[in-house]
């Protein structure tokens, strides 16, 4: 039974369990270091609004956008690839 409760405690303090909010997820600042989250969150399609609203702190690149070549391992800038609604539908860290 202790088992249990252990395990249950744990999963509820998972970084993974966020409380939605109306307009999404609740914004994530820094870099992305969790990829499970980002890519489940990519996975839903969002608009490049939400993705600024929820990693307000990663560069998002879009197709056309002019940017620098510096290489950058800290997955601090996102280019994007768009589907033809204009949402996010998968893309790069460079």
């Amino acid at each position: 039974m202790l088992a249990v409760i252990i395990v249950v405690t744990l999963g509820a303090c998972s970084p993974h369990n966020t409380e939605p909010r109306a307009d999404g997820p609740e914004p994530r600042p820094g870099t992305v270091e969790q990829m499970d989250p980002f890519l489940h969150f990519i996975d839903s399609h969002p608009s490049p609004e939400e993705f600024r609203r929820v990693y307000p702190d990663v560069m998002l690149v879009l197709p056309g956008d002019i940017v620098t070549q510096e290489y950058r391992t800290d997955n601090s800038r996102f280019f994007a690839e768009l589907d033809d609604e204009g949402r996010i539908r998968g893309g790069e860290f460079r």
